[in-house]
């Protein structure tokens, strides 16, 4: 589950828009997290009780299965709303796989009924399982009370936790406000108070929902949550601190969850920018040295995306955020740029750069990472953009008709749903902790460090028994890497190890999807086909309880 605290958009809250896309493996590894939320009127119910018509099984070949929301769901439509994306996105994916997945299922053994089953399992994929709104009073610092309303969605419990991301059923959550306009204080009753409505339902808890952060929260808001669980409903549970990830260290919280959102990206375009196939395609040579980019959003995706690919050897020559861009051809440093922003507020005014009059979205470079808002490229503007490679940081930030473009242009877009999952893939090890109330590392450190010093003793040993007698002492000077590895491997180590190797594998499935299914440059819907034959393997596999 992601947690969010959320503005309220006019009378009714916009559920849609509530809901982040895809900080999910990923692609390939479970539901794409935009199938996760709700149907855009979901919340006055009426919706929820019969989905919409399936196509008709004689519609002659491709769509033919394909659920009818998702068939015309917002196609051609030059602003659609970021459910319906997600829809388009996802129906093309299932166009293309719907053929393969009837000629999965060996039973039965009728055609027709394998197609009737497909029918039923690729509706259920897109039902919203469960929604929960709730209200409830607080008691604000002036002495006025407010009634405040919160939401908890599982879109699917296919398998649990429902984590909002991999590998289990999807959630969502947020709370109708703008924490600008309340304080801490505030914020804390509210997210206590909003903790034991979920907990009371049954929508919070290790073994059947476990939140995260998102939008306007963060430490300090998953360790109120943990704590409040803890102490009141979750109280014999030895596991309660696991009912939520993305805590402070001292409350059960995990090394490298901060960047591990960052992080993850840098290993997803990396994945790519190594590929000479993909990049021959695009016309770039491999590996991230002398390559330029630009960004979009200095927050924490922004911050860190840019200080890992500094480090790999790629170069930002602009950033922008909602109050202004900066440009400086030579590059500009990121922890330079994090302090100025630290001290004034602001990237305006940085000193080492000079103001940028157009669109940071549209500055010539290799690599364009948009990491702030959904929706930000558009048919409006996708001509104009003059990156080779879109690697989105942020959540839906290319709509289908701009993404159809850039296909054309021969831009690589690598997909929300693959790339940002860092921090989710994160917060998966941080609850495996949590379960097993140790530290990474921990039972082993010792042990490794000094199996590392016994085998180089023994290769030294070794070598001035067979040629001391001449040579003297033959001293073992480890390299850089493997020095820094002797120690053993500390529990950050393990995290990035982990991470770099789950975003890895994800992006092995989504390019030999995308090579099954002969899609090129399309790797957002091979990441949603990846994901759409996971879930509807679990779903053959399990069959239904009735």
């Amino acid at each position: 589950m992601r947690w969010a605290l959320r503005r309220a958009r006019g009378p009714h809250w916009e559920a849609g828009s509530a809901w982040g896309c895809p900080r999910q493996p990923r692609a390939a590894l479970h539901l794409p997290a935009g199938l996760r939320g709700v149907h855009q009127a979901a919340f006055p119910w009426q919706q929820r009780h019969a989905g919409p018509p399936l196509a008709s099984a004689g519609n002659n070949g491709k769509g033919a299965l394909v659920p009818q929301r998702w068939r015309h769901a917002g196609e051609g439509d030059p602003e659609p709303s970021f459910l319906n994306m997600v829809e388009i996105f996802c129906g093309r994916a299932t166009r293309v796989v719907e053929d393969e997945l009837v000629k999965r299922l060996r039973t039965p053994k009728d055609e027709e009924d394998r197609k009737q089953r497909v029918r039923g399992i690729l509706d259920t994929i897109r039902t919203c399982g469960h929604v929960l709104e709730v209200a409830f009073p607080i008691r604000r610092d002036s002495g006025s009370w407010e009634v405040i309303k919160g939401y908890r969605v599982q879109h699917s419990q296919h398998r649990l936790p429902c984590k909002g991301d991999v590998p289990f059923g999807g959630a969502k959550a947020g709370v109708a406000i703008d924490p600008r306009n309340y304080s801490e204080n505030e914020l804390e009753k509210i997210t206590r108070s909003f903790t034991i409505e979920m907990a009371k339902k049954g929508f919070i808890g290790p073994g059947i929902d476990v939140a995260a952060p998102d939008v306007s929260t963060g430490e300090r808001e998953m360790s109120w949550i943990a704590d409040t669980y803890a102490n009141t409903l979750g109280h014999r549970d030895i596991n309660s601190h696991a009912c939520v990830t993305g805590k402070p260290i001292s409350q059960g919280g995990i090394h490298g969850r901060i960047s591990a959102t960052g992080r993850g990206l840098l290993h997803g375009i990396e994945n790519y920018i190594n590929n000479a196939t993909y990049m021959d395609l695009i016309g770039l040579k491999t590996g991230f040295s002398g390559k330029t980019f630009a960004l979009q959003g200095f927050g924490n995706v922004g911050v860190h995306s840019m200080r890992y690919l500094h480090r790999y050897g790629a170069r930002c020559i602009c950033v922008g955020e909602l109050d202004g861009a900066i440009f400086n051809a030579e590059g500009i440093d990121p922890k330079e740029l994090q302090n100025y922003k630290q001290e004034h507020g602001t990237i305006v005014g940085f000193p080492k750069a000079k103001k940028l009059e157009g669109s940071v979205l549209e500055v010539p470079c290799d690599i364009l990472i948009p990491a702030a808002l959904e929706k930000q490229l558009t048919k409006a503007n996708a001509h104009r953009i003059q990156a080779k490679i879109i690697a989105e940081g942020a959540n839906g930030p290319t709509t289908p008709e701009a993404h159809d473009i850039f296909l054309q242009r021969k831009i690589l877009v690598l997909p929300d749903l693959y790339i940002n999952a860092g921090g989710v893939t994160v917060s998966f090890f941080e609850w495996l902790k949590n379960l097993n109330h140790v530290s990474y590392g921990r039972l082993t450190f010792k042990y490794e460090r000094d199996s590392n010093y016994h085998l180089l003793m023994s290769v030294q040993q070794s070598l001035e028994k067979k040629f001391g007698k001449t040579s003297g002492e033959i001293p073992i000077v480890p390299t850089p890497e493997f020095q820094a590895r002797v120690a053993g491997a500390s529990e950050k180590d393990i995290v990035h190890s982990g991470l770099a190797f789950t975003m890895e594998r994800s992006a092995r499935q989504i390019m030999g999807t995308a090579t099954k299914y002969n899609l090129g440059l399309d790797q957002r819907t091979a990441a949603y086909v990846c994901a759409l034959e996971k879930v509807f393997k679990v779903y053959s596999e399990s069959s239904f309880t009735y």
